[in-house]
């Protein structure tokens, strides 16, 4: 089969309310600048309640909905994905919908739900959509520093359609994981590690982070691996790559791996330091600004690359 999965579009969303570096540090008795010093973010934008994201991402990206097959999301819950299906395509007729899956990859979620929509878009032939949207502010523990300077809100979407270009779409991959540091960020009370009877105490569903250094060195040695890796499995190497589109944890972290692999800085796509870490939607986002900025030309190549909880992490080659 020489079909492959092109990208043919890019959006993204994010709130209305932006917070800037100022607020957070003075609730939490920092010093000015000490944000922007350790991570790199300026700002962040936070949702208020009845906030939509996810379908207004999907309306940027721009697709007439009825060529759709699949959409897919990388969130909490497939009751959630199949819900805005349900939504988005009510209006036709049933045959016409498309299927709704979700994947639980946390800020590596984008680069596992990419690796499936590609996979679908080539044996189905037919159009996938990809939609990240997190609201991790309502996941901040306000009075953990490690966190609360971090986490935004932000809604992603890609669309992938079928295409003969053999240059187009994923052209090499590479996905890890690493078990033994499952407990560096993790929510107490996430997934399924809680029953529905239990009462919960609210600090149990906020985020936390055990060791920021740490996740640090695990991230920067995920990424650069997984990046190597997928360069080798496309058959090309630092220097063929146009843009390197990283996860936006941690401006340091992203800037490590850039240095480990020979990226000039001026090739790395950032958009931390306006819209800070919105988990897996970061990724999405940061190619929907980078497109509108300088859009990407027919033939350009991209790697993709992130790590998180997990932990989980990956890293693609992918062709315009």
């Amino acid at each position: 089969m020489n079909r492959t999965a092109r990208i043919i579009g890019l959006g993204h969303q994010v709130p209305a309310r932006k917070v800037g570096n100022a607020e957070i540090e003075a609730s939490l008795g920092l010093e000015a600048g000490w944000i922007k010093g350790r991570t790199g973010i300026r700002s962040r934008f936070w949702a208020e309640p009845g906030d939509t994201l996810s379908g207004l991402a999907a309306q940027a990206a721009g697709i007439d909905r009825k060529e759709i097959g699949l959409l897919l999301s990388p969130c909490r819950r497939l009751i959630i994905c199949c819900r805005r299906a349900h939504r988005s395509w009510r209006t036709g007729s049933a045959l016409k919908r498309p299927a709704g899956s979700t994947l639980q990859g946390a800020c590596a979620g984008f680069i596992y739900a990419m690796t499936f929509a590609d996979g679908f878009v080539r044996l189905h032939n037919r159009p996938a959509i990809v939609i990240a949207a997190n609201i991790l502010s309502r996941r901040i523990n306000p009075a953990e520093r490690a966190s609360a300077v971090l986490f935004a809100d932000a809604a992603g979407a890609m669309v992938l359609a079928p295409s003969a270009d053999l240059g187009h779409g994923i052209l090499g991959s590479s996905l890890a994981s690493d078990g033994s540091a499952y407990g560096l960020i993790h929510i107490p009370a996430g997934g399924s590690s809680r029953s529905f009877a239990q009462e919960i105490d609210i600090a149990e569903t906020r985020m936390t982070i055990a060791n920021g250094r740490e996740v640090f060195v695990k991230a920067v040695e995920m990424m650069s691996r997984c990046s190597r890796q997928a360069l080798v499995t496309a058959g090309l190497s630092a220097p063929d790559v146009d843009r390197f589109v990283p996860h936006q944890a941690n401006a340091r972290i992203f800037g490590a791996v850039g240095k480990s692999l020979g990226i000039e800085d001026e090739r790395i796509v950032k958009t931390i330091a306006a819209y800070g870490n919105s988990s897996a939607a970061t990724i999405p986002l940061s190619l929907s600004v980078a497109h509108i900025a300088n859009p990407f030309r027919p033939g350009e190549k991209s790697w993709l690359a992130a790590a998180g909880a997990g932990l989980t992490g990956g890293a693609l080659v992918v062709g315009f």
